[in-house]
């Protein structure tokens, strides 16, 4: 039922993870594809090279989405292909894995994960408020960590309570356009970005506390925000989906 045919997207911290299965999955619906990465060109064009295999066109392109200057490369490359937008979504950002309190983290620490989780956010969803064209979609990748904190990782849910934030604000600034902004908010996903956390005892220790039993898989995260990208959900807008098994209702 979901039909994303003509439509044009771009998907930021697209060469694994939660952003290669949202393009993947976009393109199966139909869109043409770009993504954004920083470094894996292998695995960039890896995505790539599937994607066009689904008959679309796709592209990938490498941007320090924490500067202006990359963004805005990114953004012109969008355009260069695609000629503009009608989805944008937000995924790319960093979980510092270490646990660290407070009072022993250094101003380092909080600086980089402010610099590429807010930072970027800012840049890329404002070139994205920019370039979207009327009735276009938003979706930015946030986290049950935003929603009720995650002691020794205060940086990480201060950058996604304050995109939660931003996702409110901006949903009513671009509604007159037909823009809805929303984001999903996954808790613990089956990445390579938590890899460390789930080795040994550590999957079977986190799948009990989460209520429905188990971690998430990437295609677990991609399938909502295909769901916001589509008409479906053409009158959601302002809302962050919980895609966490429940986690968020848990203590």
């Amino acid at each position: 039922m979901i039909s994303l045919r003509g439509k044009r997207a771009l998907v930021t911290g697209g060469s694994r993870g939660i952003g290669a299965a949202t393009a993947l999955l976009l393109a199966e619906c139909g869109a043409d594809v770009g993504i954004g990465y920083r470094s894996r060109q292998t695995e960039a064009a890896d995505v790539v090279q599937r994607l066009a295999g689904l008959g679309v066109r796709a592209f990938a392109h490498a941007a320090d989405l924490a500067s202006l200057a990359g963004t805005t490369s990114l953004f012109e490359r969008a355009e260069r292909e695609f000629d503009g937008l009608d989805i944008f979504v937000g995924n790319a950002g960093i979980w510092p894995s270490q646990d660290v309190a407070l009072q022993d983290m250094t101003d380092e620490q909080w600086r980089r994960t402010m610099n590429e989780n807010t930072d970027a956010m800012f840049y890329s969803t404002r070139a994205a408020a920019r370039s979207l064209e009327r009735g276009g979609r938003i979706v930015l990748v946030a986290s049950t960590a935003g929603q009720r904190g995650e002691a020794y990782h205060a940086d990480y849910a201060a950058s996604k309570g304050a995109m939660i934030s931003f996702v409110k604000s901006l949903a009513v600034e671009l509604a007159a356009r037909e823009v809805t902004v929303n984001a999903v908010a996954p808790g613990w996903v089956d990445t390579e970005m938590v890899a460390e956390a789930l080795d040994a005892e550590g999957r079977d220790r986190i799948a009990k506390a989460i209520p429905i039993g188990r971690v998430a898989t990437v295609r677990d995260i991609a399938g909502p925000i295909a769901f916001l990208c589509s008409d479906l959900a053409r009158h959601i807008t302002g809302e962050i989906l919980n895609v966490n098994g429940g986690s968020v209702l848990c203590g």
